[in-house]
C-alpha cells in the first residue's frame, strides 16, 4: 500500500524514504537525528523478527523495576 503524506517545512527530494510515526491526529513530537536513527534501527529489528516475548520482557521488568 502506498500512501501520500504531506509535510510542512523543509521539502524532501522526490522519491525520498521517510519514516512516519503517528499516534493521534493532533499529537506531535520531535526527535533528534540520533533518536530517529535509533527508532529506525528498532523498527528494522522488529521487522526481522528480532523481538522478545512478553514473558521475557515481563521478567526483565521485574528484575529492574
Amino acid at each position: 500500500m502506498t500512501e501520500k503524506v504531506t509535510l510542512e517545512g523543509e521539502a524532501f527530494a522526490e522519491g525520498s524514504v521517510v519514516t512516519v510515526v503517528a499516534r493521534e491526529d493532533d499529537e506531535t513530537f520531535d526527535v533528534s537525528p540520533e533518536e530517529e536513527q535509533a527508532l529506525i534501527a528498532a523498527i528494522a529489528q522488529a521487522e526481522r523478527g528480532e523481538v522478545v516475548s512478553w514473558e521475557q520482557l515481563r521478567e526483565q521488568l521485574r528484575r529492574f523495576g
